[in-house]
């Protein structure tokens, strides 16, 4: 329970560093919200967890494959905002947008025997 707890307080303090920093900075706190530091972390506690290299391969492979579906939000996002549209419904069209890439990444991937 304390291992979980750390895991859990650790990756709280880095959600709350990064969103100071953009608050202050939006293109530092872009910058740094860009950099894997969800994926290293899963990876190390994964390590932890397992040490088992084939695994933290596959989850790596699979975020590879589950980053490029969300690509696009960061790109539609500030367009819908800039035209005036409301945040919350901004984000919903972000959300649902994401939502149906990621099946869409599922199914082109299938059709090339890649399962995530």
């Amino acid at each position: 329970m304390l291992y979980l707890t750390v895991k859990a307080a650790l990756s709280g303090v880095i959600i709350a560093i990064v969103s100071e920093v953009a608050r202050r900075s939006p293109t530092l706190g872009a910058l740094i919200v860009s950099l894997p530091l969800v994926s290293i972390l899963g990876i190390l506690w994964l390590w932890h967890d397992t040490s088992d290299a084939e695994r933290i391969a596959a989850h790596a492979q699979s975020t590879f494959w589950y980053v490029l579906p969300t690509l696009p939000m960061f790109l539609v996002m500030p367009a819908m905002l800039r035209h005036g549209i409301g945040f919350w419904a901004t984000l919903a069209v972000c959300c649902a947008l994401t939502f149906v890439l990621y099946l869409g990444m599922i199914w082109a991937l299938a059709k090339f025997g890649v399962t995530l």
